[in-house]
């Protein structure tokens, strides 16, 4: 399905069915990726290549000293996949070169458990994998829930399925960056669109003392830096799910065109 296609086929998406990968950073047997895979099957046929186990925090590791490993497995009946010894972006690039014989309509990626907005972008294996998506030239999207003890994908899956449709048809390489805030304390107030923090977190150590008597040091931190303008983390914070357009360009084109400037002989 081309670009054409998919924008002469704005309702479309009941009519025409959609090459959907689906991947995460928790690992295939984790609750998000079963409950976000119930709802895109209303899109299209969903093919499913997740890491093995928990990948959080791997951000866009890959593996190339030793093979992958892979294997197709059933999750308790709900659906089936192919479990993959490896990072999300592993599990992308090997479904887009390898396993998956056509051409993929839009890549998702989540549901994760805990919130990927601010500097956490970065740290991110569910946020990775969108981005390898675009690398590849799949519209992509990342789908995190924010963490709390007792996390409902289930209803996290409708607000995330009911954006995904508002997004489609999405361009070649785009990256969008859903989070959904803590549901236990009601239904979001809204949808706000808003870019990525940058300002990070009170963060800092406590020093521990291991069972061996070795000092350890385990990171943690409170409440996000504020800044002038809305973004992502204070949105989330406030009770609304954030939408954020992300690019897989990190060049700094105003800075690069100075560089140029420069006499360098």
């Amino acid at each position: 399905m081309n670009e054409d296609q998919l924008t002469y086929c704005r309702k479309p998406l009941t009519i025409l069915r959609m090459e959907i990968l689906l991947t995460n950073d928790d690992g295939i047997f984790a609750p998000g990726i079963a409950a976000i895979y119930k709802v895109l099957r209303q899109l299209g046929n969903v093919t499913v290549v997740a890491p093995a186990d928990s990948m959080s925090g791997a951000s866009h590791s890959i593996t190339y000293k030793d093979p992958l490993s892979c294997s197709k497995v059933d999750i308790k009946g709900r659906f089936s996949g192919y479990s993959v010894h490896g990072s999300p972006a592993d599990c992308v690039k090997l479904a887009y070169m390898q396993l998956h014989k056509k051409n993929f309509d839009l890549l998702v990626s989540g549901i994760n458990a805990g919130a990927n907005a601010g500097i956490n972008v970065y740290y991110s294996g569910t946020v990775a994998a969108a981005m390898e998506g675009a690398f590849l030239r799949i519209p992509s999207i990342a789908v995190s829930l924010a963490f709390e003890d007792n996390m409902d994908f289930d209803a996290a899956a409708e607000h995330a399925i009911r954006i995904i449709r508002k997004l489609l048809p999405l361009k070649t390489g785009d990256v969008v960056n859903i989070n959904i805030p803590h549901l236990s304390r009601g239904e979001p107030k809204g949808v706000k669109v808003v870019p990525q923090a940058t300002e990070g977190y009170h963060e800092y150590y406590i020093e521990k003392t291991a069972e061996n008597g070795q000092t350890v040091y385990q990171l943690t931190g409170g409440e996000h830096r504020s800044g002038e303008l809305p973004v992502d983390i204070c949105e989330l914070v406030d009770g609304y799910i954030t939408v954020t357009a992300l690019i897989p360009d990190m060049t700094n084109h105003k800075r690069t065109v100075e560089l140029g400037k420069i006499s360098w002989k």
